[in-house]
């Protein structure tokens, strides 16, 4: 019984998001520019993530294998 509010809720969740282009509300502004800046960035570019915020993936493969160095802990069990 409790699934038939949840359905109905969901077309309406689904028409929330907006397709036009973000402004500040009326009679807001936008941020002030962070220290160092030369202007205060726009909606888009606050929008946008940096490389840092969401990095590449690295898929380079392994080019030369090495031998690995004995491991003076792995020792085995004691009795």
């Amino acid at each position: 019984m409790t699934r038939r509010p949840a359905l109905f809720l969901l077309p309406l969740l689904a028409g929330c998001g907006s397709a036009a282009g973000l402004k500040p509300a009326p009679g807001e502004h936008l941020p002030v520019a962070p220290r160092g800046a030369a202007a205060t960035p726009t909606p888009q570019e606050l929008l946008t993530p940096t490389s840092q915020e969401r990095p590449q993936r690295s898929d380079e493969l392994l080019r030369r294998s090495d031998e690995r160095r004995s491991d003076e802990f792995d020792l085995p069990p004691s009795d």
